[in-house]
């Protein structure tokens, strides 16, 4: 009989809150701990199966009468990027990013509070401080990386790293299937340079270059603003009742 077996993980459910994403709903979450040596293995399959992960816990949603969180996955192997994507590409071609230990900086924190103002101002993270930040992006038992988005220097093509300024950031799960976007931020000024995007397509030429199959993307919502970018990078997987759904258009 494995560990796992022999200690099982407890599930618990949080009280309805507000929806953050549809209007006049209410939202619960299922969850449950990712900590010691079976948080990876555990983290993979829950992951599979619809969570997500913050810090040391892992969640869905569990909401009563409502089933439009959707968890998406991109199988890279098939995607290709549509035109106005790979205009997303050239625009950024100056930009290189470089996969680091999950280890928080000043210069990461001062990002992350530009990125809020500009982007999430009225929203609850605002109220992050430093050492919530800190815990946000260090506290993780699985295999957690930051990539820091900087230009290309001369040297770049010789160390595979950029220089300059921090431009942009993503915190990212590597899982036995693939990795998994937690959490991206970006300097204001880069805008117009449609960065969320570009980090996507970059996140996705990593992981087929790691060997894996999927980029997972967290929840889709149909009718919500915030989540209607994901829906783009197709073909991709949707987890329903009967499992992974490949969607093409």
């Amino acid at each position: 009989m494995t560990n796992q077996l022999q200690d099982p993980p407890q599930f618990f459910m949080t009280a309805p809150n507000a929806c953050g994403y549809l209007p006049d709903k209410t939202e619960r979450k299922v969850f449950t701990h990712l900590v010691g040596r079976r948080a990876a293995a555990l983290n993979d399959l829950l992951t599979q199966s619809g969570f997500r992960r913050s810090q040391t816990i892992a969640y869905r949603p569990a909401c009563d009468l409502c089933n439009a969180c959707v968890s998406i996955r991109v199988p890279v192997d098939d995607f290709r990027p549509s035109r106005n994507m790979r205009r997303v590409l050239e625009a950024n071609a100056d930009l290189i990013g470089t996969m680091i230990p999950n280890s928080a900086t000043s210069e990461h924190y001062s990002l992350f509070r530009s990125y809020l103002g500009d982007r999430h101002a009225e929203g609850g993270m605002m109220e992050m401080s430093v050492l919530d930040f800190t815990l946000m992006v260090e506290d993780s038992h699985v295999d957690t990386t930051l990539i820091e988005y900087r230009r290309r220097g001369p040297d770049s093509f010789i160390n595979g790293r950029g220089t300059g300024p921090l431009i942009a950031t993503a915190l990212s799960d590597v899982m036995a299937d693939g990795l998994s976007m937690v959490y991206s931020f970006f300097d204001p000024d880069f805008s117009d340079r449609s960065i969320g995007t570009f980090m996507i397509l970059d996140h996705i030429e990593r992981t087929r270059k790691m060997g894996l199959p999927y980029l997972y993307l967290g929840y889709w919502i149909e009718g919500s603003p915030k989540m209607t970018y994901k829906a783009r990078f197709l073909p991709q997987e949707r987890l329903g009742f009967e499992g992974w759904v490949r969607v093409e258009k």
